[in-house]
């Protein structure tokens, strides 16, 4: 391919990131990578202090524990001297892990705090959709978008010799500082009176701060924006590519991109926890590492506390930081936020952390795969594994199966590899035991199960009777006065004439 082929596969590669992900690239900013709470922690705290003017503080969660308390004494102590701070949380997110009287505490001190999604009768799915954005935006100046919540789990108990949980964030200067702030200013709006227009500082009045480009993406429900970059990006990787996720539950599109990515040569790797937080979501994940690892997709495990981190990073030019977990409720339900950052530089400095990572991963690997030898950051795999049937226990018995699993234990301490196991049979067990439940309540409890579905089934109507009801009223207002025959209206923008019945619309050509 000529340099000016490559240019414009460049630049059309460009194009169509903003077009998927629906946010322009920002240029003349200042990144810097925040490894864990040990570093984001200080310096959101460090902001929060410096603010003069306003403060947006979004996030999933924030615990009611001493590092809760923290923020909350920062925030209050603004709040206090005439700064503006505005908080978002997620109600699920706060659900058993912070009290109202950490909310009136921060309320009482002049803290504006509005929360996301609660419960309500007319939306009995509702709760589905949730508010999973972590961001900090203080003064206009700078910005953090982030993996992290607010809590002890991410800092970590050294005392009681519990490690912290393994995160990551960005620190932000510059122009794109104002991208986050509309970001968190479109919730705010949704759940109140808005942010007041002349409160936040437009790009345009921003100082360049740096010369990193990036985009702010802001996804919410059915944007899917997050979604169509991350398979722009499977797809358009020409050497490596590189995943860490918490939750991974790729949809068939998505992983069907990885592993096209990895037939073609791309060093795929993905980096999931090997011990979480939310246990059947690792089954799940487990389940789908067979098809990746079939096409040649390295897998690795975590060998740490909790790896909460999503960040990606692609042929050492892209890379992605920020809350979006690689699963349908981030791709399709939640509010999410991450910067996807074009610059060489900054994905340079993401590998060489992804690459200190997998020092503290296990890998996984089909059955009698090979090589075994750990392979360079820059060395692609020899092979590419084939389909192998999983060893049976129905002629080598309890004694196999043990040593088996001791077998893989031992190998995977020594080797750092772990033949992968039947993650699908726990899932099709686990799913055969709820049926086998249910099925016992419905034959010895049968009013149990009438009560349970007639409550659903009224609620649902209930809810449908209250939107019905919404609709009619919207509806039913006066309609406003038709303009006189053969005049439009150009003092409205965006009016159209709606076209008679008896002949066919005119749609402009565009």
């Amino acid at each position: 391919m000529s340099e000016t082929d490559a240019g414009r596969s460049d630049e059309l590669i460009v194009r169509a990131l903003g077009r998927a992900a629906g946010a322009p690239l920002v240029p003349g900013n200042a990144v810097r990578l925040l490894r864990d709470a040990d570093e984001n922690y200080p310096a959101w705290l460090e902001a929060i202090r410096s603010a003069e003017r306003y403060v947006y503080f979004e996030s999933y969660i924030i615990y009611d524990d001493d590092v809760g308390a923290a923020f909350a004494d920062a925030l209050c102590s603004r709040a206090r001297e005439g700064v503006r701070v505005r908080v978002i949380y997620d109600w699920l997110g706060a659900l058993g892990k912070t009290s109202r009287r950490f909310w009136r505490r921060l309320r009482e001190a002049g803290v504006e705090v509005r929360c996301y999604n609660p419960p309500r009768l007319s939306s009995p799915l509702g709760w589905l959709h949730r508010d999973h954005r972590k961001m900090l935006s203080v003064d206009g100046r700078i910005a953090f978008i982030t993996g992290l919540c607010v809590g002890r789990p991410w800092a970590g108990d050294p005392s009681r010799g519990v490690p912290p949980w393994r995160d990551t964030g960005i620190e932000i200067r510059g122009p794109a500082v104002a991208d986050v702030e509309a970001a968190f200013a479109r919730v705010w709006a949704e759940l109140g009176p808005p942010v007041p227009p002349d409160e936040r500082v437009p790009r345009e009045r921003m100082a360049v701060a740096g010369a990193v480009a990036l985009r702010v993406v802001a996804s919410s429900l059915g944007s899917t924006g997050i979604l169509r970059l991350d398979q722009l990006v499977a797809a358009g990787a020409r050497d490596r590519l590189w995943l860490t996720d918490a939750y991974f539950a790729g949809i068939p599109s998505y992983v069907q991109a990885l592993r096209a990515a990895a037939q073609d040569g791309v060093d795929v790797r993905l980096l999931v926890p090997g011990a979480t937080d939310v246990p059947l979501l690792r089954q799940l994940s487990q389940a789908g590492y067979r098809p990746l690892l079939e096409a040649g997709v390295r897998v690795f495990e975590w060998k740490g506390s909790m790896l909460h981190a999503k960040t990606a990073v692609a042929d050492g030019r892209l890379a992605r930081v920020g809350s979006s977990n690689l699963n349908i409720s981030s791709w399709m339900a939640n509010l999410e936020l991450d910067a996807v950052v074009e610059d060489a530089g900054f994905a340079a400095e993401m590998e060489r952390m992804y690459l200190e990572d997998l020092e503290n991963a296990t890998e996984i690997v089909l059955p009698r795969a090979r090589p075994l030898r750990r392979l360079e950051s820059g060395e692609r795999p020899a092979y590419r594994s084939r389909p192998t049937a999983l060893l049976s226990g129905a002629s080598a018995g309890r004694a196999a199966a043990g040593a088996l699993r001791l077998g893989n234990t031992v190998g995977a301490a020594i080797i750092d590899r772990r033949v992968l196991g039947p993650a699908e049979a726990r899932i099709l067990g686990l799913a055969g035991l709820a049926l086998l439940v249910l099925a016992v309540i419905a034959i010895v409890f049968p009013r149990l199960l009438a009560i349970v579905l007639a409550i659903v089934l009224g609620w649902f109507g209930v809810a449908l009777l209250l939107k019905a009801a919404t609709l009619w009223r919207e509806g039913s207002g006066p309609e406003p006065s038709a303009p006189p025959r053969g005049r439009s209206r150009p003092d409205r923008p965006g009016h159209h004439e709606r076209p008679s019945s008896r002949s066919p619309a005119r749609v402009p050509a565009r």
